[in-house]
């Protein structure tokens, strides 16, 4: 059975929540450094519609409804990003330095991706074009004001 066939909304915030990582991460390689990264919201609803609609542009889809959060994935075995209200009840805040970095598979996409994102509300921290060699990168701050970049290699 796959791991999310048998996972429920009481085992997330359980593993989540208790300190018992192991069921809820027991399912990415070894080799996987990073499962997911959750970002902080103060209008859950809203970061819920622009997360929607912008990680649709990449096949994204939720995979997780934790009662104050949701996941975003295209499958429960790689990394995932959520948006949760923070767990202590105070208001979500920026990480100055912090950022989230979408990979895809095309320039094109990260165009797209970018260019959604500002449609969406999100706010320009840096056109998408090359950034070097092999690096074309495209960047951004959700309607929360978290940043984020869209990339791809080659």
């Amino acid at each position: 059975k796959p791991w999310g066939a048998e996972l429920t909304r009481a085992t997330v915030r359980r593993a989540n929540h208790s300190g018992d990582y192991t069921r809820a991460v027991s399912h990415f390689p070894e080799s996987s450094m990073i499962g997911y990264v959750t970002l902080g919201t103060n209008d859950l609803p809203r970061a819920a519609a622009f997360y929607d609609a912008l990680l649709a542009e990449i096949g994204a889809k939720r995979l997780m409804d934790l009662g104050r959060g949701y996941a975003w994935g295209v499958s429960m075995d790689k990394p995932a990003l959520g948006i949760m209200t923070p767990y202590d009840g105070k208001l979500a805040t920026v990480g100055n330095g912090v950022m989230v970095a979408i990979v895809v598979n095309s320039k094109e996409k990260v165009d797209r991706v970018h260019r959604k994102a500002l449609e969406l509300g999100g706010k320009d921290e840096g056109p998408a074009g090359p950034r070097g060699e092999g690096f074309h990168a495209g960047y951004f701050r959700d309607l929360d004001g978290n940043k984020l970049n869209v990339f791809c290699l080659g």
